[in-house]
């Protein structure tokens, strides 16, 4: 039998859900301001230096005791609020994209999430919490959640939201998957010679690139559905007249769990050991950048979550595509209590990571995403809380093994 929601069903808990809904006409202003300020000055991973101050700056004009700079990252944020014994930490994201500048929306997440931050303060005391925002750069490439999860940012939080927007409709959070991914370069060396010219000594470091991508391409065919590789020469030579001495692939692998991409990443890289013994080349090869896990939507969460998308007049629904994407905030729904929904721009039909859906993350419908996903996340952590000082354990209520998220 499936278990409800969490609701909270008292009437300290129903006026705190009111002073929640009521707070917005005192930051939605700002905080739409803010989503088009970030909007028209897109940063990338690690040079989010305006984004960072906006998201600090608001949240100081808010009460809220703000720092950039945090957890050894220029442009991560850490925002508090009260002095509670459950902590509530909302993500915002706020990188860009190359050339495509906000394709992903990030401003939305940033803006709901320093929303949510600020209404959650107003209730702070009520509910006896602490809110923290974390602004988590490099999202799209460099995993800023990571390093921040490693420096300890999430070792004092109880439970963890964020959302971001998209096109189409609005889903049940429970449905909304995204895969591992690991991406990783593989450097060839060989020896140079004149390409021009008989070259008996020369090692061609391209020769072993090629035959390792051919060999990737070929293995494609025996990878288990829904895994995703690709591959390209971040470097491959100076001149055409010079045998490539040294040459540099980057490549990643997508599947639905970490396992998988450490399976798939073995075979792919077996697939270069074959191009550097054909040819002779030495071959090392690094983690490009930190490995993200697929997401794991915290059940009782994203019960709530729905239901309070309701409440707002939205109407999530099933989906049972594939997985898609991923993200940073994988590795943090691994080790505590997370949801990382989907709120859709209304009549949104682009593709992320275009230049037509960077237009659509900024308008009236970008702007109710927003703000609607401001207030659901709210709610739901008011009802999380609810939920905890009833005695039970964010954990699935229908889950034979409760162990994880170090007892929460």
């Amino acid at each position: 039998m499936t278990t409800a929601p969490p609701s909270p069903s008292h009437a300290v808990a129903a006026g705190v859900r009111d002073a929640v809904i009521a707070s917005r006409a005192s930051w939605e202003a700002e905080v739409l301001a803010l989503s088009v300020e970030i909007h028209q000055h897109p940063e990338l991973a690690f040079a989010e230096h305006h984004a960072s101050s906006q998201v600090a700056t608001t949240l100081r004009n808010a009460g809220f005791v703000a720092r950039t700079g945090a957890f050894g990252l220029d442009t991560a944020v850490e925002a508090t609020f009260g002095d509670g014994d459950i902590t509530v930490a909302i993500c915002a994201e706020y990188d860009a994209l190359p050339g495509l500048g906000h394709a992903c929306g990030h401003n939305i997440i940033a803006a709901a999430g320093v929303g949510a931050a600020i209404a959650l303060s107003r209730v702070a005391d009520g509910l006896g919490i602490r809110v923290k925002l974390l602004g988590t750069p490099a999202e799209e490439h460099g995993g800023g959640k990571i390093l921040m999860l490693e420096a300890g940012a999430w070792d004092d939080v109880d439970f963890s939201l964020m959302v971001h927007g998209g096109p189409g409709a609005d889903l049940h959070c429970s449905d909304v998957r995204t895969q591992a991914v690991a991406r990783f370069d593989i450097s060839f060396q060989g020896h140079p010679g004149h390409a021009g010219a008989p070259s008996p000594d020369g090692v061609n470091a391209a020769n072993a690139a090629t035959i390792g991508l051919v060999a990737m391409g070929l293995l494609r065919q025996h990878l288990p559905d829904g895994v995703r590789t690709n591959a390209f020469i971040a470097h491959g030579g100076e001149a055409t007249n010079i045998i490539p001495s040294s040459t540099r692939v980057r490549a990643e692998v997508r599947a639905d769990t970490l396992e998988a991409v450490e399976s798939v990443q073995r075979r792919i890289l077996a697939c270069f050991e074959g191009g550097a013994t054909a040819t002779g080349c030495t071959w090392e090869w690094e983690h490009a950048e930190p490995t993200y896990a697929d997401v794991v939507q915290n059940p009782v969460l994203a019960r709530a979550w729905d239901r309070n998308l309701a409440t707002l007049g939205r109407s999530p629904r099933p989906h049972t595509g594939l997985p898609g994407g991923s993200t940073d905030m994988g590795n943090v729904s691994h080790a505590i209590p997370s949801i990382h929904p989907l709120i859709a721009i209304e009549g949104c039909s682009s593709a992320p990571h275009t230049r037509d859906f960077a237009d659509d993350a900024i308008g009236p419908a970008a702007g109710a995403a927003v703000v609607d996903g401001a207030l659901a996340m709210a709610l739901t952590a008011v009802d999380a809380v609810t939920y905890l000082r009833s005695g039970q354990r964010l954990v699935d209520p229908d889950a034979d093994d409760e162990e994880g998220y170090h007892g929460r």
